[in-house]
């Protein structure tokens, strides 16, 4: 009988423009000090400008950039030995679009344009064209997993 209860979720509701649960999980990660309107505006008119730039439907833009911006595998740290190793493990389903979201919004924080709805614009696009620092990021973990990969029969 386990000792620790398991963890119960709370179900996210999905947004109000495009009726999709990955979006709202989007708008909560990228809300500031509690400010949700604020991030809904930011994401809503970064859909805005994604559409004017690109002539396809933004949803489909941003769901395809999700997948090109998540990774497969990444590096964990095992001590074996009194050594630490770099093993390369496989990502849960959660953590790959948990991971994505993250890069997406800290790369985006971290562009120079004015205004963060053309930067979130922007970012989105460069990981729909798989280009940007969002999928140069996953392309360097999965270079890290590949070079650790002798240390892959640590895994446990």
């Amino acid at each position: 009988m386990p000792r620790k209860s398991y963890k119960k979720h709370n179900w996210l509701e999905a947004d109000s423009r495009y009726n999709s649960l990955q979006v709202a999980k989007f708008v909560n990660k990228l809300m500031h000090a509690g400010k949700k309107s604020v991030a809904e505006r930011i994401f809503y008119s970064a859909m805005d400008i994604i559409k004017e730039k690109i002539d396809e439907e933004p949803l489909v833009v941003f769901t395809r950039a999700l997948e090109n911006a998540r990774p497969s595998v990444e590096v964990k740290s095992r001590r074996v030995g009194g050594a630490n190793y770099q093993v390369p493990v496989e990502i849960r389903p959660e953590r790959r679009d948990a991971l994505a979201v993250r890069w997406i919004i800290s790369f985006a924080r971290n562009r120079g344009e004015k205004g963060m709805q053309f930067r979130l614009a922007n970012e989105i696009i460069d990981a729909f064209k798989n280009t940007g620092a969002t999928i140069k990021k996953k392309e360097e973990t999965h270079r890290m997993a590949e070079a650790n990969k002798a240390f892959s029969h640590f895994r446990w």
